[in-house]
């Protein structure tokens, strides 16, 4: 019994907390990227270094940092060489907008991803986090809602029984 309580209780608390299985990035690492991109060489470095750096801000636990990343990866998108970088960017994109909260925007560059990839099992694999993120925060939203009516008709219900 205290095995299927304790499952209970995990369940709800994994559907709570997101349950999501994305690495994060802390601060050195995203120092030691800007480093390497300040003492890249070659334009290809350059071009490598910053996908890195672009890599670890979309990861990071920092909301700011987050958004650079994103800014860095909308601006070299256009200069992308081939599909397959163009298909990295937007990934990485849309891991950026799932940080922030945006899922429909991650889903939709997930999805562009794919057009790109169709079997690319990382993207698919994260456009299911991504649904699964989005349906739980409708039934979410459902429930407030519905709290909310509640509360709304408790009140009305104890005003029309206190006049009377």
């Amino acid at each position: 019994m205290d095995v299927k309580i304790g499952k209970l209780f995990q369940s709800v608390g994994s559907f709570f907390s997101g349950g999501d299985n994305i690495p994060w990035c802390d601060g050195d690492i995203i120092a030691g990227c800007e480093r390497e991109v300040a003492e890249s060489g070659s334009q290809e470095q350059q071009s490598e270094s910053l996908m890195r750096l672009s890599w670890a801000l979309v990861h990071s636990r920092q909301p700011e940092d987050v958004n650079r990343g994103i800014a860095m990866l909308e601006a070299s998108l256009d200069g992308s060489s081939s599909p397959l970088q163009t298909r990295e960017k937007l990934y990485l994109l849309a891991v950026g907008y799932y940080r922030n909260g945006n899922y429909s925007k991650s889903r939709q560059l997930l999805e562009h991803c794919l057009e790109i990839a169709p079997d690319w099992r990382q993207a698919l694999t994260f456009k299911k986090v991504v649904e699964d993120r989005i349906a739980k925060d409708g039934v979410i939203g459902i429930g407030i809602a519905a709290i909310a009516v509640g509360l709304l008709v408790g009140g009305i219900a104890a005003l029309a029984a206190r006049k009377k």
